[in-house]
């Protein structure tokens, strides 16, 4: 069946991009919603925002949501990561600003508050998009592309210079909690140099090394307290790639490869799988189905022994 969350949950903090303070908070919403953002600081336009692939518009290093009359919402991957992971498929989303609060850079804060509310059942059946062929995005030596698969699965690789980085990859089926268990405290990264050429083009104001994103600089990690686990930053990049997902509106089946692949990228594959009728099919979820979706079985004792801590 669809979900929801049981009871309204707030979270403060402020915005990685613009640094502004930023207050959001998670509504229950009834069966076919959805999920959306309403902008309580907008009023004198449609201030409802859809979190949808074909919302998206392009933004530097985050995922930015907009309506059809330009109020938007940015930096929601982390929120919709939670949500997926969660398996929460319905929910209006207020916030008072037009970026999601950062709050520890990963998404381990906003699954905690969804859990400790608790996922409520509606009666209504739950639909999921079924991969039945390839479809792949490229740019340059970036790629992105879905192939069928009877769960969610995410391959995900990375290279980088830095020696503290380098080449990372992982896989993981998404069923039985794994975004929870191994996914969900990985946080946003970046490497020192570009903090200084993002602070100078307006981004990334704010970002503080150690409380909401790892910074690295060659061999170094120069973020207090290091790394939560010694391939974070790939983790986290499945995690950005599960909420960018998680806009299709439906949990996908199907597994997912990317390489050196961002926001944009996966959003295209998006598009290119929508595009292609062939390539999909929209299926309704019997209890097997749901039992392999990313958000089956989630408890909130799931969170113990992370290395996140509230």
């Amino acid at each position: 069946m669809q979900t929801t969350i049981k009871n309204a949950v707030t979270f403060t903090g402020v915005g990685l991009h613009g640094g502004a303070p930023a207050r959001v908070t998670i509504l229950p919403a009834s069966a076919e919603t959805g999920i959306w953002f309403r902008r309580v600081d907008v009023t004198d336009k449609d201030a409802l925002v859809p979190a949808r692939w074909d919302a998206v518009e392009a933004a530097p290093l985050c995922t930015r949501l907009f309506n059809h009359e330009g109020v938007s919402v940015s930096t929601v991957e982390h929120l919709m990561a939670a949500l997926a992971g969660c398996g929460v498929h319905n929910a209006m989303i207020e916030i008072d600003g037009p970026e999601v609060p950062i709050l520890d850079g990963s998404s381990a804060p906003f699954v905690q508050g969804i859990l400790a509310k608790g996922i409520r059942r509606l009666r209504a059946p739950l639909r999921a998009i079924r991969v039945l062929k390839p479809v792949e995005v490229r740019n340059g030596d970036a790629i992105a592309r879905l192939e069928p698969a009877d769960a969610l699965e995410i391959d995900f690789s990375i290279d980088f210079v830095d020696a503290a980085i380098g080449h990372q990859e992982k896989r993981l089926h998404m069923a039985n909690g794994a975004f929870v268990h191994e996914l969900c405290d990985s946080r946003t990264f970046c490497r020192r140099a570009d903090v200084e050429m993002m602070q100078a083009n307006g981004l990334a104001l704010g970002g503080v090394p150690g409380e909401n994103a790892v910074v690295f600089d060659g061999d170094d990690v120069l973020s207090p307290g290091g790394l939560r686990h010694s391939d974070e930053p790939v983790r986290h990049k499945m995690l950005d790639a599960l909420g960018d997902l998680a806009l299709a509106s439906c949990p996908i089946l199907g597994r997912y490869t990317g390489i050196r692949a961002g926001h944009a990228l996966t959003n295209q594959l998006l598009r290119a799988l929508f595009a292609d009728p062939r390539a999909y099919r929209v299926v309704q979820c019997d209890a097997d189905t749901v039992a392999r979706l990313p958000g089956a079985g989630v408890k909130r004792g799931d969170l113990a022994g992370l290395a996140y801590a509230a």
